[in-house]
């Protein structure tokens, strides 16, 4: 599919969210506004990432189609699980010594991302709205199951699983209905709304959003489906609103939006160890604008090439631009040579 660029602007506004939620978390808990703010992008950032996941996955289903997903998905996990396990021990953090299925920070993505395209082979078989209904039942249901949970990623993989499928069945024409003025007026609406619902009502559980615990665990044993369902609605209305104002035209930072897995799996390194130097702390609006421009930094160097160059053989499993930057140096090089001796 020839590259779009409102896709690449939403998927680089989506990933500095994801590193500026991250940064901020260690800090919400003394002010209401940062909770508010917090817990805002959380309604929404991971589900519209999600989504666009799903609009760009081919569900092919053949063997060929399942080992590429395994090089590009589950190698990646296993190399970061092992590089997080001995950075989680060099900077002291608890619970570095987590089990090879137990995902360390954010690599759970991976694990369900890989399980989301298995699904998709089966889901993409039924009606839309047959297969969105039973996703949407099983991650209302699996809430009541305790034992599913964070190892291997099965909470999460099933109570997101919906907004992959919605991304699936979701059609570029449909995505750009969102941008009519009347709709984009009713998304700031959303958006304001929720905001204002999160700040009165500070005392919510991060864990809703986090998609990672049982109903019992999140103190809502019986009506815990009722609040789950309520989460959902909202996730939806939030990733339509956003995605209702994402930018349509290309830029000079529009390319960076083609390599937000390298901003994904790296930017925990720098979130950890600020975390455990604790180097920073919100007392002020300056700060937080300052955690954003770091924010935006982390984001910058991370998805620029040199990055790429480095870590794409564990990331992609692959050495394409080392190998063109090598033909490029050594084969002008030898090009020189020749000329001149002729």
């Amino acid at each position: 599919m020839e590259r779009n660029a409102y896709f690449d602007n939403a998927k680089l506004i989506l990933i500095f969210l994801v590193v500026f939620g991250h940064v901020i978390q260690p800090f919400v808990d003394g002010s209401q506004g940062l909770n508010t703010l917090y817990l805002w992008i959380y309604t929404f950032h991971m589900p519209a990432f999600i989504l666009l996941a799903g609009f760009f996955a081919k569900g092919a289903g053949n063997i060929s189609y399942i080992t590429k997903l395994a090089k590009k998905l589950l190698i990646p996990y296993l190399i970061f699980q092992v590089i997080y396990t001995g950075y989680y021990f060099l900077i002291d953090k608890d619970g570095w010594q987590l089990e090879v299925f137990y995902p360390h920070w954010a690599l759970w993505f991976l694990f369900s991302l890989f399980s989301w395209h298995m699904l998709l082979i089966l889901f993409k078989k039924m009606p839309a709205v047959m297969g969105l209904s039973i996703s949407i039942g099983i991650g209302l249901i699996v809430g009541y199951f305790g034992d599913v949970g964070h190892m291997f990623s099965l909470s999460r993989t099933f109570v997101f699983f919906p907004f992959f499928l919605m991304g699936y069945w979701v059609t570029q024409t449909q995505i750009k209905w969102l941008k009519q003025i009347q709709l984009r007026t009713a998304a700031l609406i959303v958006m304001a709304v929720v905001a204002a619902a999160i700040f009165v009502a500070p005392d919510f559980n991060t864990g809703w959003l986090l998609a990672s615990k049982s109903y019992s665990t999140l103190g809502l044993p019986e009506y815990g489906i009722i609040a789950r369902l309520l989460v959902y609605i909202t996730s939806a209305l939030m990733t339509a609103s956003v995605l209702a104002w994402m930018p349509e035209k290309r830029n000079k930072l529009t390319d960076l939006g083609t390599r937000t897995l390298y901003v994904y799996l790296l930017h925990g390194f720098f979130v950890q160890f600020f975390r455990a130097a604790d180097w920073f702390a919100v007392n002020h609006v300056i700060d937080l604008i300052g955690l954003a421009v770091m924010s935006a930094l982390i984001v910058l160097v991370l998805s620029s090439r040199p990055v790429q160059s480095i870590w794409q053989p564990a990331i992609e499993g692959r050495l394409s631009i080392l190998k063109n930057k090598y033909k490029q140096r050594f084969g002008t090089r030898r090009q020189y040579g020749e000329d001149a001796s002729a």
